[in-house]
C-alpha cells in the first residue's frame, strides 16, 4: 500500500524534472516578520496572495517582493523593508553573489547549484516576579537548488526549557513538542526538511514540516501547525489565474499502542503505535481579483496501512470512507470539511472567514437536544496601511463541543496528542484584538488582547462515565445535544505588549510584557505552572535563524 504512494510521488517528481522552471523550498511560518510583511503588502494591493495555505515557498516570496518593489504608494519604511528582505530572497532570483546579500555562514551560487548554510541560535528569558525561566535553542539549517527544478532543505533545532512552557494538555500557542527528560529540566528537538520539485504551475515534494489551512492571525482553525512537524507528500497546482489547488498526505503519530504488534522483551515491552494518516485538500477559486473562495476536505484514518485511494488528491474522502467501511463509525475513519473566504478587494482591508465542519446532521441541526453541530468558525478583519505603518486586527473564533474529537482514539484530529486545529480545542471561544506599529524598518511594536474561554471537556467526561454530575449529557446519545459552554471551566484574559527589532536578516532582539488573568476550576489543568506563579510575565531575548 505505502509503495503505491511513493510511486505516485516519484511519477510527479519525474514529470516535474523534465520541464521544471522554478525552485520551490518552503519558508517556515515561524518567521513572523516576513509573513506579516507579505500580508501587509497584500492588504495595500501591492501583491495578490493566497494566505489560506502556508507555508509559502522562498521563490513565491522573492517574486512578491520584486513585484511590490515597483508599486506606487509605498511608505519609506516599506521600501526599505523590501530592499532588506531582497538581500535574502534575491538568492532565488540571481546567480552568483554580485548583489547586496545578507550575512550567511556559507553561500555558493552558480548556474547549476545554489547552497545556503546558516546557524540557529537563541535564548528567551522569562520572569514572573517569583521565579525565572528560560528557553534556549541552537542548531543549523540549509537549503539548496540543483538547476531550476530540484530543491532540498533541512533544519535541526535543539531546545531546552528550564521549566516546561508547553505541553499537549496546555491551552497555549507554544508549538507542540515532544519533551524528554524529567522533573523540571526539559529538552526537545525539532527536525524539518525535504525534497521538492517544480514545473511551471505544479509543485510537489516529500517533506517533514509544518503547514496551515485557513486564514487567521491567532492560529488557524482548520490546520494550525500546532503539532510537532510530521512527514507529508504535498502537491500544489496553479494552472490558471482563477484556480489554485493544494493537497497533502501526512503520516501522523497516534501514540495509541497496537497491542498485536507490541511485544515483550527481556526486561520491558516494545511498544508499537497504531498507524495514523491524514489526507487533505483545498480548492481555491478566484472569481475576482483579490477575492478567494476555498473549499476542501480531509480525513484522518488509522489502524490500517496507507491506502492508495487517499493519495488521489481531488476526492471527497468521506464518500470514499463509506465505500470502504460501509459508513460505520466502528470500522470507518474521521472525515472533515471546511470553507475559507478571503477578500482584499477594499484597499487596506482584509476580511476573512473560516468554517470547519467535523460533523453535522442537517435533519437534527436545529434540535437543541439532538444536534451534533461539531463546527468551528472564525471571523476576522484586518485594517493595514490606512494609517501609515499601522495595522489593526479583530478576530473571533468559536469551536462547538466535540470539534476535533472522535470516539476512535487512533483517528482523533491530533498528532502526538496535539490538536491539529485551533489551540483552544473544542467547546471554546476566543476574541483576539491587535494593534501593530512599525515606525522604521525592522522595528515591530504590538499590543494584543486575548479573551479565551473553554467549557467542559465532554469527551473526557463521557469516556470516564461521569454522567450523573452532568445532566446535560444524554446517556442514550451522549455526544448529541451538548450545549456550548454552559459552564466556563477556563478563562484567560491576556494583555500583551511586544517589541522586536530585526538587526540583520533572521537576526532579532525582542522584549515582551504579558498581564494574564487566568481563572476557572480547570486553570491548573490547562496552564503551565510557571504562568500560575504570577500575573505579570516579562520576557526578553535574542535569536538568529529559524
Amino acid at each position: 500500500m505505502i509503495k503505491t504512494g511513493y510511486f505516485i510521488l516519484i511519477s510527479l517528481l519525474l514529470f516535474a524534472y523534465v520541464k521544471a522552471v522554478a525552485q520551490d523550498v518552503p519558508y517556515h511560518i515561524d518567521n513572523e516578520a516576513v509573513y506579516d510583511f507579505i500580508d501587509e503588502l497584500a492588504d495595500i494591493g501591492a501583491i495578490d496572495v493566497n494566505s489560506a495555505v502556508k507555508p509559502y515557498s522562498r521563490m513565491q516570496i522573492a517574486n512578491w517582493l520584486k513585484q511590490a518593489e515597483n508599486s506606487t504608494g509605498l511608505t519609506k519604511r516599506q521600501k526599505k523593508a523590501i530592499g532588506f528582505y531582497l538581500r535574502d530572497f534575491n538568492k532565488e532570483l540571481l546567480v552568483g553573489k554580485n548583489f547586496k546579500k545578507r550575512f550567511d555562514i556559507f553561500y555558493y551560487s552558480d548556474s547549476v547549484f545554489k547552497f545556503s548554510l546558516n546557524g540557529i541560535l537563541g535564548i528567551k528569558g522569562y520572569a514572573n516576579g517569583n521565579s525565572l525561566d528560560y528557553h534556549r535553542w541552537g542548531g543549523g539549517e540549509f537549503f539548496a537548488y540543483i538547476g531550476k527544478h530540484f530543491g532540498f532543505y533541512a533544519s535541526l533545532r535543539d531546545n531546552h526549557e528550564k521549566y516546561p512552557l508547553g505541553g499537549r494538555q496546555y491551552l497555549v500557542k507554544h508549538r507542540g513538542a515532544i519533551y524528554k527528560g524529567d522533573k523540571e529540566e526539559t529538552d526537545y528537538s525539532e527536525a524539518r526538511g525535504g525534497i521538492t520539485f517544480s514545473w511551471k504551475w505544479i509543485n510537489a515534494g516529500l517533506v517533514k514540516d509544518h503547514y496551515t489551512y485557513g486564514n487567521g492571525y491567532s492560529e488557524a482553525n482548520i490546520l494550525s501547525a500546532h503539532t510537532p512537524s510530521y512527514a507529508q507528500i504535498y502537491l500544489k497546482l496553479n494552472p490558471a489565474k482563477w484556480f489554485e489547488f493544494s493537497y497533502s498526505h501526512g503520516w501522523l503519530v497516534s501514540e495509541v499502542m497496537d497491542s498485536c504488534r507490541s511485544y515483550e522483551y527481556y526486561d520491558g515491552t516494545r511498544v508499537v503505535y497504531a498507524n495514523k494518516f491524514i489526507a487533505s485538500n483545498m480548492f481555491t477559486f478566484i472569481p475576482w481579483k483579490r477575492l478567494r473562495l476555498s473549499v476542501g476536505n480531509s480525513i484522518v484514518y488509522g489502524d490500517v496501512n496507507a491506502n492508495p485511494v487517499f493519495f488521489i488528491p481531488f476526492l471527497f474522502y468521506k464518500s470514499v470512507d463509506h465505500t470502504y467501511n460501509s459508513g460505520s463509525n466502528d470500522v470507518g475513519h474521521n472525515a472533515q470539511m471546511y470553507f475559507d473566504v478571503s477578500s482584499r478587494q477594499i484597499k487596506y482591508l482584509h476580511l476573512y472567514a473560516t468554517i470547519f465542519i467535523d460533523e453535522i446532521s442537517t435533519s437534527r441541526m436545529f434540535d437543541e437536544d439532538q444536534q451534533s453541530n461539531y463546527v468551528s468558525c472564525k471571523f476576522g478583519a484586518r485594517l493595514s496601511g490606512l494609517v501609515p505603518n499601522v495595522s489593526f486586527t479583530a478576530e473571533y473564533t468559536r469551536s462547538n463541543p466535540m470539534v476535533y474529537q472522535h470516539i476512535i482514539p487512533s483517528t482523533t484530529y491530533e498528532s502526538n496528542g496535539y490538536v491539529l486545529g485551533h489551540y483552544m480545542k473544542d467547546n471554546a471561544d476566543e476574541i483576539f484584538l491587535s494593534a501593530r506599529y512599525k515606525p522604521i524598518r525592522g522595528l515591530d511594536i504590538q499590543m494584543n488582547f486575548t479573551n479565551a474561554r473553554r467549557g467542559k471537556d465532554y469527551q473526557k467526561l463521557i469516556s470516564e462515565g461521569d454522567l450523573d454530575n452532568n445532566p446535560e449529557i444524554n446517556p442514550d446519545e451522549p455526544r448529541w445535544g451538548l450545549p456550548f459552554m454552559n459552564e466556563v471551566r477556563y478563562h484567560k484574559r491576556q494583555w500583551q505588549l511586544k517589541a522586536s527589532y530585526q538587526i540583520i536578516n533572521d537576526g532579532f532582539i525582542f522584549a515582551e510584557y504579558e498581564n494574564n488573568n487566568i481563572s476557572g476550576p480547570d486553570k491548573y489543568i490547562y496552564t503551565p505552572p510557571f504562568y500560575l506563579e504570577g500575573d505579570n510575565i516579562f520576557s526578553f531575548g535574542i535569536n538568529f535563524g529559524f
